[in-house]
């Protein structure tokens, strides 16, 4: 048996990672003690448990959010779980936010917030005042105190985000309604990645989300987040398109779909799926060839993430067409967790990736 003489002194933080879906909730707790990073609990909820309607509408292009819903979904994994952290990071999807990047000069670090509002005016197409903006460095350094930058890059490249503060709204009144403490609002990019720019992969790796809503591709060059995509795709449009053409409901059609899923090339599911999926195939090739252009480098490495990836043969399918190494993320490996819970983690890993990554978020 192994005894901390300081552990009573300084005992493990745990924190909650929150993914609202459009389809379900999913919360992973993990303790957090020096070097390391130990899950304790998790636990998911469907839309359908409490009405027909998802977590989430879109209506003349405004998100409409099923609080009570989601806060009765929220408490029921609580409980259920039995799960008594209350301090929680909720990751905010990458349909709710908008992304840019650019170069500046390379400055004083105290300096970078007022340029970055003023150039935030340059790229955001709203007002300002409207939205909250977070940001990150993601190439070059800050002049040192006698302004004098000894890199090589005589540049700084800025990731800038920004999230409507109606959504941030949405999100605070969430977390109180739910007991909850809302350590940090964070975009999905950054919770999706967090487990691979934890290993520091010296690789350059594009990171596939296959969302309910959309599709994300995003680039880790050097372990940095370099920049990240979206495609107007999704698992959703897979099942709309088994419905409709069998006139079965989402569930049937969902079960339809991971029996069949491309294995059977000449099936009628494959008929229906592969033009779907080559609308996301083509524009990762895309960003592929834009990222070579840009900076001389290929990627060398496909993550797949999202509850879709596991449809049979699609990650066959992805590396036959990007004639890549494609692998399928599994978020759960850079935790602690016993043994017996290995293949179960291994299966649901990729539709926790993003409630592992905010968890932990380093607070």
């Amino acid at each position: 048996m192994n005894w901390n003489p300081f552990s009573k002194i300084f005992p493990p933080k745990k924190f909650l990672g929150i993914d609202i879906g459009s389809y379900s909730i999913k919360i992973v707790e993990i303790s957090h003690s020096a070097n390391k990073k130990k899950l304790i609990n998790y636990g998911s909820v469907s839309s359908t448990i409490f009405s027909e309607k998802p977590f989430r509408n879109f209506e003349k292009k405004n998100i409409l959010f099923s609080t009570q819903d989601i806060v009765k979904g929220i408490k029921s994994i609580l409980l259920e779980a039995k799960i008594d952290t209350r301090k929680a990071i909720f990751s905010v999807p990458d349909f709710l936010t908008f992304f840019t990047n650019f170069e500046l000069p390379s400055m004083k670090q105290e300096e970078l917030p007022m340029v970055i509002q003023y150039e935030a005016k340059q790229h955001i197409p709203l007002p300002l005042k409207e939205v909250t903006l977070s940001w990150q460095i993601i190439k070059g350094k800050f002049l040192n105190e006698r302004g004098y930058n000894p890199t090589e890059h005589k540049k700084i490249k800025v990731l800038l985000v920004a999230v409507s503060n109606e959504i941030i709204n949405q999100y605070q009144e969430i977390a109180r309604l739910s007991n909850l403490e809302l350590v940090s609002l964070e975009a999905e990019v950054f919770s999706l990645t967090r487990p691979l720019v934890m290993k520091n992969e010296k690789e350059v790796i594009a990171l596939v989300e296959v969302g309910a809503r959309s599709t994300t591709c995003t680039l880790i060059n050097n372990g940095i987040l370099e920049n990240s995509y979206s495609i107007e795709m999704s698992s959703e449009e897979f099942d709309r398109a088994i419905v409709e053409k069998f006139n079965i409901n989402f569930f049937e059609a969902e079960k339809l779909k991971k029996e069949q899923g491309l294995l059977q090339k000449e099936g009628e599911i494959s008929h229906l799926l592969f033009p779907l999926i080559d609308v996301i195939v083509n524009e990762v090739q895309k960003i592929f060839y834009n990222f070579f252009q840009k900076e001389g480098k290929d990627i060398q490495k496909v993550i797949l993430a999202g509850g879709a990836v596991l449809l049979p043969g699609l990650k066959e399918y992805f590396q036959d067409k990007l004639k890549k190494e494609v692998v399928i993320f599994q978020p759960f490996a850079s935790l602690e967790y016993p043994p017996f819970l290995e293949e179960t983690l291994k299966e649901i890993g990729p539709s926790y990736a993003i409630a592992v990554g905010a968890a932990l978020h380093k607070k």
